[in-house]
This record gives structure tokens, sequence and C-alpha cells, in this order.
């Protein structure tokens, strides 16, 4: 795990934690197969469907169900996707993207490149971070926290990546053992 030669202690200890959970994560891209995406893995779930348009919207409350529905594998890399777009407007000042502006690009190497894609966009957002920028105010994902400063949304990140990646090794493990 690398880390940049600018890099400040604190940035680089975001760095190399997020470099580790990717690489987890990348154990897991690797080795996806496009049935894996669809795949429901129990009669309670949420997935993403075909719009009659043709495009790809995931199932949604706006109030988290009881009981939660188990995510598929399609689900929860367009759930990356979204937060993880949504951040990365928000570490670049730009207005953050809705939702619904988040397309899921279908099961497969799409989807994998798309997420591949938004590592390497995070990465130049944790390049350019100083130790003084860990400690400005961070609109997202808590916006009414003004203690959430940016160190905490790298590592909000982190988790919520561990998290998904988690969730997604252990539903393709399920597909592939059975």
């Amino acid at each position: 795990m690398t880390t940049t030669a600018s890099a400040t202690p604190r940035t680089a200890l975001l760095r190399w934690q997020f470099d580790l959970t990717w690489s987890l994560f990348e154990y897991h891209l690797e080795r996806l197969e496009p049935e894996d995406f669809l795949r429901e893995p129990g009669p309670l779930c949420w997935t993403v469907r075909r719009s009659p348009e043709g495009t790809w919207v995931p199932d949604w409350a706006d109030t988290e169900p009881d009981p939660v529905p188990v995510p598929t594998i399609a689900w929860l890399t367009w759930h990356i996707g979204w937060w993880w777009s949504v951040t990365l407007d928000h570490a670049r000042g730009h207005t953050p993207r809705e939702r619904t502006d988040i397309t899921w690009p279908g099961e497969g190497r799409a989807t994998v490149e798309w997420l591949r894609g938004l590592r390497l966009d995070w990465l130049a957002v944790l390049d350019d971070l100083t130790d003084a920028d860990l400690d400005t105010t961070a609109p997202f994902p808590w916006p009414d926290d003004p203690a959430f400063t940016k160190a905490h949304m790298l590592a909000w990140v982190n988790a919520e990546l561990m998290k998904n990646a988690a969730e997604i090794g252990q539903l393709r493990l399920l597909r592939a053992a059975s």
C-alpha cells in the first residue's frame, strides 16, 4: 500500500486505511460474475430494476423499512456509486447530485469499472488534502453536525466502503457456494 510523498501523518493514515479497504474489496471485484449482481438472496430484498426507459432504478424507501430488505450486489454497487459520487461532489465543492441522478451501469464489467473510476477520483481528492484541510467542516453525510470534519468524512468513506465490500463479498461467496 502506498501513500504520496507529500502526505502528512494524518492524511497518510487515512490513505493507508483506504488502500487496505480497497485491496480487500478488489479481491471480490475481480471475482464477480454477471450472474452475481441481480441474484436475489431472499424473498425480501432490494435490487435495481429496469425502468420503462431502460435505465436501472434502485429500490428505495425514504424511511428504512422494518425488517430491512437484504440488498443484491446490484443494489450495493449502486449504493456505493451513489454515496461516493455525492461525497466526491462535496469534497470538490460541487453541487451534490441527487440520489436519482446516480445511474447504475448494469451487471458485470461496466459496474466494476465504474467503481474503479470512483476510486481514482477519490485518490485524487485524498492526494490534495493537507492536515489543515482535515480540520475543516464537512457538509456530508451529516450536514447538521458542525463538529463533523473532513477527517471524519474520510474515515466514514473508509468505514462505509469496508461495510459494503464485506456485504458484496458475502453475497458473492454464498452464490459461489450454492
